[in-house]
């Protein structure tokens, strides 16, 4: 069964990989789902996958401008500037 509920346990107990493959599989059913791309970008994040993480909080963001991704994605970029100046010349 693919719920959210289930995609925030597996993040919760370090399941990442299964998370991620969770959320794809919930995006492909619910594509309108800012909380799931909020999730998949935590997730991306998790792994270190800075790209795919902020790319899933501006997908986020995009559906719902008051979405939870935006603070997220505000505090990845703050975090990767500070520490990782050439992130974004990848």
């Amino acid at each position: 069964m693919l719920d959210l509920k289930r995609a925030k346990e597996l993040l919760d107990a370090g399941r990442w990989d299964d998370a991620v493959e969770m959320l794809n599989a919930f995006i492909c059913e619910n594509p309108d789902s800012d909380d799931a791309y909020f999730l998949l970008g935590n997730a991306y994040l998790k792994k270190e996958d800075w790209q795919s993480a902020l790319n899933n909080y501006q997908k986020a963001i995009d559906l719902n401008e008051n979405s939870s991704a935006r603070h997220a994605y505000r505090a990845t970029t703050e975090i990767l500037e500070f520490y990782n100046k050439d992130m974004f010349n990848q």
